[in-house]
Formats: C-alpha cells, sequence, structure tokens
C-alpha cells in the first residue's frame, strides 16, 4: 500500500491498513461484479434511447419540450423498471422527493403506514410526528400508524399484515436504508417479501420505498419486486457524484403524474421544468452512478474492516452483505465521534482546512456533527460523515467517489483516534 511520507500515519496504523486490505479482497470482487452488471443495464437504457450530444442543451423558462429531459425520465424509467419516472432538478433534496410521492396519493381521511418503524428524522417533521409544521401530513388530517421492526432489525410480517389490512390505510412506506439507527438496511428480496405480505391483505394501497443511499448495491431494485413507486436523491447514489442537485421518482405512472402535479401545479404537472445547463451532469451522472457506488462500498468496507481491527464496532460487519452504502461505526464517547468526523474532513478535497462542529440542524432532534468536503454540498455520494449527539456516539459514514481517496480520508480519521487515544 502507498503511503507518501509527509502523511504521518504511524507505523501500528499502516499495519492494520495493511492487513484489512488483504481481509476484504474477496468483497471487492463480489461489489465489481454487481458494479459490471448495473453499468450494462445503464449502457443498454443509453443505447436503447439513443442518447445524443444535443440532448445535453440547455433549455430555459418553461421548460416545453426539453428532449434532454424526457429522454432521462424514459432512462430511468427502463433502468428502474418503472412505467414513468420524474427526475427533476426542482427537487431540493431526497427528503423532498419523497414527501413529494408520500402527498401525492393521500387525501384528508386517509392514513399513511410505515412498516420499517419510525422514518428518518427529516421525514418526521413531513407527517407530523416532530413539531407542528404547517403543510405536514398531520396538518392535512392525514393518519399515520407504523409497525415497528423487530429486535433484530428485520420485518414483523404478523404486525404488517395486520396494520396493512385496516380499510384507511391507503400509502404505505418503507425505508430501506437505516437512517440514524442500529438496523440494518433491507435488501431488495427482503422488501419483496414486505410487498407480498402487504398486497395479500391491501391490493391497492399505493406501496414507496425510501431508496436512498441503496441504488447500485444490488443488481435488482425495489421496483423489481412490487414497490410502486422509489424515490431518492440525485446528490446521491444515481447522480454519480457530477448532478449538482435534485431527486427522481420512477414508478406507477398514475403516481409519478399525481407527484409531478405535487411538485409544480395541478395542470402542469411534469409538461414543465427546464434544466438550464445541468443536462449533460444528469446524463454522465447516472452513467457513472454504478461504479461510482461499487467505489463507496469498498470505502466503506475499508472502513468498517480497520475500524474493526482498531477495536470499535462497526455496522454491517465489513463482510456481510450490502444494500446501502451507510457504514456506521460506534465509539461509545462523543470526543471519538468529533475526531472521526473532523479526521474525515481533514481527509477531503474540498475544505480540508475546516474543523466541523455539532450544530442545531434543520430536521433533527439532536445536534449533529457532519463532515463534508464535498464539490457537491451535502452530497453523500461523496466521502463524507455524520451522526447525532447522543448515545452511543455512532459515525454514519457514506459515500467515496474513488476507493483510493476514501481510503485515505479513512486512514487520516483513524490517526485522529490513534492520537485522541494516547
Amino acid at each position: 500500500m502507498y503511503i507518501d511520507s509527509e502523511l504521518k500515519f504511524s507505523t501500528e496504523l499502516i499495519d492494520l491498513a495493511e492487513k484489512a486490505e488483504e481481509d476484504i479482497k474477496p468483497v471487492f470482487y463480489k461489489i465489481d461484479k454487481i458494479s459490471e452488471k448495473n453499468t450494462y443495464k445503464v449502457l443498454s437504457a443509453f443505447q436503447k434511447f439513443r442518447v445524443s450530444a444535443p440532448m445535453f442543451a440547455a433549455t430555459t423558462g418553461y421548460g416545453y419540450d426539453d428532449v434532454g429531459r424526457e429522454t432521462l425520465e424514459k432512462i430511468y424509467s427502463f433502468v428502474f423498471h418503472g412505467q414513468s419516472a420524474l427526475v427533476r432538478p426542482g427537487f431540493v433534496n431526497g427528503t423532498h422527493a419523497i414527501s413529494t410521492a408520500l402527498f401525492s396519493m393521500l387525501k384528508p381521511g386517509d392514513t399513511l403506514l410505515s412498516v420499517t418503524g419510525e422514518p428518518y428524522d427529516t421525514l418526521q417533521s413531513v407527517i407530523g410526528i416532530s413539531g407542528n409544521y404547517p403543510g405536514s401530513l398531520k396538518y392535512y388530517n392525514i393518519g399515520y400508524r407504523q409497525v415497528d421492526l423487530l429486535p433484530d432489525g428485520t420485518p414483523d410480517y404478523s404486525s404488517i399484515s395486520a396494520a396493512a389490512s385496516m380499510p384507511d390505510v391507503k400509502e404505505i412506506t418503507i425505508q430501506r436504508s437505516s437512517g440514524y439507527s442500529s438496523r440494518p438496511a433491507l435488501s431488495v428480496e427482503t422488501i419483496g417479501n414486505i410487498c407480498d405480505t402487504i398486497r395479500k391483505v391491501n391490493k391497492s394501497a399505493a406501496i414507496i420505498v425510501d431508496n436512498c443511499y441503496g441504488e447500485f448495491t444490488e443488481i435488482s431494485e425495489p421496483t423489481d419486486v412490487g414497490a410502486d413507486i422509489i424515490a431518492g436523491s440525485l446528490i446521491k447514489n444515481p447522480g454519480g457524484g457530477l448532478a449538482p442537485t435534485g431527486g427522481y421518482l420512477v414508478g406507477k405512472s398514475d403516481i409519478v403524474e399525481a407527484a409531478s402535479m405535487r411538485l409544480t401545479t395541478p395542470g402542469i404537472g411534469s409538461e414543465c421544468g427546464c434544466t438550464l445547463e445541468g443536462s449533460r451532469m444528469y446524463f454522465q451522472g447516472l452513467f457513472m452512478a454504478p461504479h461510482v457506488v461499487a467505489q463507496a462500498l469498498k470505502t466503506a468496507v475499508f472502513a468498517a474492516r480497520l475500524l474493526e481491527l482498531m477495536g470499535y464496532v462497526s455496522h454491517p460487519a465489513f463482510n456481510a452483505p450490502r444494500s446501502d452504502i451507510i457504514q456506521s461505526i460506534s465509539f461509545g464517547k462523543s470526543s471519538l465521534l468529533e475526531k472521526f468526523c473532523r479526521g474525515i474532513q481533514a481527509g477531503s478535497p474540498v475544505d480540508s482546512f475546516v474543523t466541523p462542529e455539532a450544530w442545531d440542524m434543520p430536521g433533527y432532534e439532536d445536534k449533529v456533527i457532519m463532515a463534508a468536503g464535498t464539490f457537491v454540498q451535502g452530497a453523500s455520494i461523496e466521502l463524507s460523515c455524520d451522526g447525532p449527539m447522543r448515545e452511543p456516539y455512532t459515525a454514519y459514514l457514506q459515500g467515496g467517489l474513488t476507493y483510493e481517496s476514501g481510503k485515505f480520508g479513512i486512514l487520516t480519521a483513524a490517526q485522529m483516534l490513534f492520537e485522541e487515544k494516547e
């Protein structure tokens, strides 16, 4: 392993890193095979829809007849096996895309059911679990219930069946990734089992999957196994590190169209929305996404093994199956969480000189410390790390545009942990 002497990593850390890299070779082989299959799927879509340079041209104003935008949405539909798609820079983040899907099929008196327990922090304000925000589901008299996961983090199928059978349940949400929890990410197979359980008792409720952090980590996607809609952010996996903003929805045409009316306005829907100068980055980002996701997975696997060798608890384990790019490491002390995040920042290509501090981040109950030395602000497909300042003081690591740069970021953070212990 190449280590420049100026980086000043300890001999002990270099020895552990070399041991980690030897241990993870079989895992990397599996990641590369998944990347290869997903790359071919994306490449086939580009060829099928005859992508050409004129599609990268900017549109302005209303954005009528934007052939690039229309083609990109056809490609997303093809890649993720949906009837139609909405891929727009107007989505400000993944939460916006997901909430647009949630609002699309609900009316006052209906109930939204979460079958994966309490949703991610920022969605709680959308639903009305935390805060009393105008415009939340609760504000519009839309009910909410949830089925918690079992203690081992697996779905409670009998409780899901009972809850989904209630006549007021019109929409059911599944969160693929773990968020700020210790449970495992849900595999596509598990999501398919949940969908099958729901459909046995409820034929009509829309099943919406929060697909953030999960795209291209497996060969199939939730829309392959019964989900009606998947939603996510373009500054995570499918943007490939190039998309500057935006989000996507893919799935059944009626839900996508209803969501487009929510994003823009009734009667306009998906017909409007210019893309300015960004079209090429969305196309090229999607083309790169399977490879970039593989780099992020490799970074996560290396981090898991190295930190395990250092005595910390990582989840998932380095050799466990993965369905998202998130790697959590529990430190047990606030000072260690801070050191690790500051190390990730110091090992980043952008703002490496900045020292992260915990702060009251909008949408979160606890203070959050965040390291994000990224080219695109908040892009978690780039190497970043964050964690709420609460026990067990867990860092949630994600991203890495290249494994090589991700590895050095992890080593920088690990060196700071060594120094904290001394």
